[in-house]
């Protein structure tokens, strides 16, 4: 693989990210998809011989049987990672990964095969296996609503319109192989400076070339070419306290759609300082009181509450199934005056936006709650389609080896217009936390927990100590609906989160402005 020494960035570093109440959202337009397709099919096709008369060959072997939708989904993945620990490179991978998936759908049920060989003969043999979901031409078959259904039928081709969010490059070459190593040592420095209670270090770089492309029955040929990257770091800090050995540890980083010559020095002392100061702060930690009391959330990171308590409660196939705590609550109030919730795929550069969803539908910026009304789900091809609806550009999949379902992309509250000092000024007992750890949800109940990885007890308006131990006990919904204050510094997350479902991982965004709760269980250890 020739390698070079940087490429130019796709865009300005974003260690603070916030967003206005509205952006411009790029143009979803076909010119943006003809020079990703082209690289695409000189990726995915034309290394087996296959082209595009080929991909209309086997869809049209799907209309063989009556099906409402069907589709095929190529893809070739290049990763590459290293990790640093104790000023040693303590691993290097690199991994490819290429197939190609085949799905029909009839009604409710969904028929799947895959296969890492692109070639016609595994297309015809996974296009018989899953065309038997069908009914025989001739046939009556009805959908879950119960109703005659006529069969989708092969369409002109058509070039599926596309954002243009990020850069189509191989974010793997942006940097050379002495380079990702020397930037990893740069990190260790830099912690270990930083105070000399960091006793360990550990830090890590990974890079993806991900190029898809999608074949849809009705013509559509739609393709995306993403990059990602992200980098992370990780210190564990030491200090005597009352005659015993106190260890914490911390941890930043960040990442997107971008080359690696975005982590300039600027940058990566920020997520080092995030790091030690996290660390540090936990040595001084004492046992977090229990009970129930107001909350306050800091912004950004602390959005992946939302995005799990709230979140995956709006996406369409939960509500269809009428398994989520939303389910036959469309405008509905769900939440307090002033809290509106986004979906949103569009914004440039970020780790969960796309120029298309994984069934070639562009990504848009849906409103799940507007000023607390519930106005919409998450939804992809299927869901909408047995919905009634229309897919809201949210159908993915980890992989050519999975079939898509809705998924989040960058989910965050806009901004309100209290100011966040006055916000933890107005509490008289209760909890400031500014980050997160683990945390689980049950969609059908709403119920969740978290573990604040960061906090700090407050009285009278003024934080007093920092504590660890806290976690926080609720409902979605109704914690939705005991938002008091929303502050006006609205933060996006430095681009490091990740999204399971189901059993399948996707790269996603959360953010949020500060925000105060009130009425929130807190488990404690005090």
């Amino acid at each position: 693989m020739q390698q070079a020494k940087a490429v130019a960035s796709t865009m300005p570093p974003i260690m603070n990210i916030s967003i206005a109440n509205t952006h411009k959202i790029p143009a979803a337009s076909a010119s943006n998809t003809k020079q990703r397709l082209a690289l695409a099919e000189a990726l995915l096709l034309a290394p087996f011989d296959l082209c595009r008369t080929d991909l209309h060959k086997v869809l049209a072997a799907m209309h063989t049987r009556q099906i409402d939708d069907a589709d095929l989904y190529f893809q070739s993945t290049c990763s590459e990672g290293w990790s640093l620990e104790e000023g040693i490179v303590k691993s290097g991978s690199f991994s490819i990964d290429q197939g190609v998936g085949v799905r029909a759908m009839s009604g409710e049920k969904t028929a799947f095969a895959y296969s890492d060989d692109i070639s016609q003969a595994a297309l015809m043999d996974a296009v018989r296996n899953v065309r038997t979901i069908g009914c025989a031409n001739g046939t009556a078959c009805s959908t879950a609503k119960g109703s005659k259904r006529q069969a989708a039928t092969p369409a002109k081709e058509r070039t599926a319109a596309a954002r243009n969010l990020y850069a189509a490059f191989n974010p793997i070459i942006s940097l050379d192989s002495a380079a990702k190593v020397a930037l990893l040592e740069r990190v260790e420095k830099m912690a270990r400076a930083k105070d000399p209670r960091i006793k360990q270090v550990m830090a890590s770089v990974a890079a993806q070339y991900d190029v898809v492309l999608v074949a849809r029955l009705d013509g559509t040929l739609a393709a995306d070419v993403r990059p990602l990257v992200r980098l992370s770091v990780t210190v564990i800090a030491e200090q005597k306290l009352a005659g015993k050995m106190q260890r914490e540890t911390g941890s930043s980083g960040g990442g997107g759609r971008f080359g690696l010559d975005y982590f300039d020095d600027a940058l990566l002392q920020h997520y080092v300082d995030e790091a030690v100061n996290a660390a540090l702060t936990n040595l001084q930690a004492q046992p977090a009181p229990a009970g129930v009391m107001d909350v306050v959330l800091g912004n950004g990171w602390p959005g992946v509450l939302l995005h799990e308590a709230i979140g995956h409660g709006l996406e369409g196939d939960f509500n269809r199934k009428g398994s989520s705590a939303f389910a036959g609550r469309m405008g509905q109030r769900v939440a307090a005056k002033g809290v509106t919730v986004l979906d949103d795929g569009t914004l440039p550069g970020r780790r969960g936006s796309l120029n298309i969803d994984d069934e070639g539908t562009p990504t848009q910026r849906t409103v799940l709650i507007e000023d607390g009304i519930l106005t919409g789900y998450l939804q992809d091809r299927t869901n909408a389609r047995l919905m009634r609806g229309k897919s809201t550009g949210n159908g993915r999949r980890e992989s050519y080896a999975s079939t898509p379902i809705p998924r989040m992309t960058n989910t965050y509250m806009l901004a309100g217009n209290e100011d966040p000092q006055a916000i933890v000024a107005s509490l008289k007992r209760g909890l400031y936390a500014t980050n997160f750890g683990g945390g689980q949800v049950d969609i059908t109940s709403g119920k969740f927990v978290f573990s604040a990885s960061q906090a700090w007890w407050v009285e009278n308006g003024k934080i007093q100590y920092p504590v660890k131990g806290a976690t926080l006990i609720g409902n979605g919904p109704d914690a939705l609906t005991r938002v008091a204050m929303i502050g006006n510094d609205l933060q996006l997350d430095s681009g490091v989160g990740t999204c399971g479902k189901e059993g399948q991982s996707v790269p996603v965004g959360v953010g949020q402005p500060t925000m105060r709760i009130n009425g929130i269980t807190v488990g404690g250890t005090a």
